[in-house]
């Protein structure tokens, strides 16, 4: 869990759970052991010794996760806490369960309303993961006692709980729908956002126009191929490689758009680009994550890049990643200095600067996805041949 604001809900969903949880378990226990059996319907059952001790040692491990769960909280990792509370309750309950009822006369009757508690709150946490452990945990938990114990007696609560777990899997449902409706959301409002910030960057340097949408396709397909790259990273990856040059937009048009060469103080100030771009979207949610693209694309795999001079995989994967589809986009477009390069000669060397300029193990993965870049490459010079055409028709637009 990388995004804050995602960490701080986590941590007070997880200490609502927390209060719920040790109110409802310590008030269901007290109230069975020390009231229930004053009922004059109810006969009165002696447990032994060490049944009590057992007992005793179970509400010792669940006491003892509260530091832990602290500790967790404070460390921003609250995410595991649930995990623990839910498996700790889960194992203790099943060896007291067992050791009390196991060659007893006695019909089996245990349990504790936190179950219900557990299982309903399950689905606030969005998580299907924690949801699976709390509805096949309960279910197997009396499954297991059911079977050691040989009494049917065991189906009743097993059957409360299926059916409390169909409501908590509508409801996780529910809120699984609301949450992808919202990523959707988001992610069309901040692709609107960033497209308009990579337009105005291209009214200050015309030539880089289609340079990012173009580098921000190259470095996803490389991204796929290569395989290190979290699927559900991917869209969040490629807003930041849309971002990646907008750094320029600090540099004097001067020296963004010169024919000639540039003097060594004019590469020095082209070369801040990467640290000033970092800067600006270091609080942007969703992107942040993604900064490495920004301020490593300029770095080679033999050290000698910027801004760090950063050697191997001392660059992020993200950033190696894209610096290889920059320099692709870079030879194979027209700049104001040079003419484009064919294909042919920007796949070549591309993968004569391996182990040198780019990340070797990239490059094989290059080779495999140079096919559909062209396809890219041609697909975005055709779209902007539509565009330019609708213009000359529509000059008033």
């Amino acid at each position: 869990m990388k995004n804050t604001s995602l960490i701080q809900e986590e941590k007070r969903a997880t200490l609502l759970f927390m209060w719920l949880f040790y109110i409802v378990f310590f008030l269901y226990d007290i109230f069975y052991f020390n009231f229930y059996p004053l009922f004059p319907w109810i006969s009165e059952v002696i447990p032994d010794t060490v049944w009590y001790y057992l007992n005793y040692i179970k509400y010792i491990f669940i006491l003892c996760i509260i530091p832990i769960s602290v500790y967790l909280i404070k460390k921003e990792k609250p995410e595991k806490v649930k995990y623990i509370i839910v498996i700790t309750y889960i194992i203790t309950n099943l060896v007291t369960d067992i050791y009390y009822y196991f060659g007893s006369a006695d019909t089996y009757s245990s349990g504790n309303l936190v179950e219900l508690v557990i299982i309903l709150f399950s689905p606030v946490f969005i998580n299907k993961r924690f949801y699976y452990l709390v509805a096949w945990g309960l279910i197997l938990k009396y499954v297991l006692v059911g079977l050691i114990v040989q009494d049917l007696v065991v189906l009743f609560p097993v059957i409360i709980i299926i059916i409390m777990d169909i409501i908590a899997f509508v409801l996780l449902h529910r809120f699984l729908s609301y949450v992808r409706a919202l990523k959707v959301s988001f992610d069309e409002q901040l692709a609107g956002i960033v497209k308009g910030v990579i337009a105005t960057l291209e009214l200050k340097d015309p030539y880089t126009r289609g340079h990012s949408e173009r580098v921000a396709e190259y470095a996803v397909s490389l991204a796929k191929a290569a395989g290190k790259v979290k699927t559900s990273d991917l869209n969040h990856f490629y807003y930041a490689c849309l971002l990646h040059d907008i750094g320029k937009v600090n540099i004097p048009d001067s020296i963004l758009t010169k024919s000639g060469k540039l003097t060594d103080e004019e590469y020095e100030v082209i070369k801040t680009h990467p640290v000033v771009g970092a800067k600006a979207i270091e609080d942007v949610e969703g992107i942040a994550d993604n900064i490495a693209v920004v301020y490593h694309h300029h770095e080679r795999w033999d050290g000698k890049g910027y801004p760090d001079g950063l050697v191997g995989e001392e660059t992020p994967l993200v950033a190696r990643i894209t610096a290889i589809a920059d320099a692709f986009d870079a030879m194979t477009s027209t700049r104001s200095y040079r003419p484009a390069l064919p294909f042919e000669e920007a796949y070549k060397r591309v993968l004569d600067g391996s182990g040198t300029q780019f990340d070797p193990e990239l490059v094989e993965s290059f080779k495999n996805v140079y096919p559909d870049w062209i396809t890219i490459s041609k697909k975005y010079c055709k779209n902007q041949m539509v565009k330019e055409g609708s213009k000359n028709e529509n000059p008033q637009t």
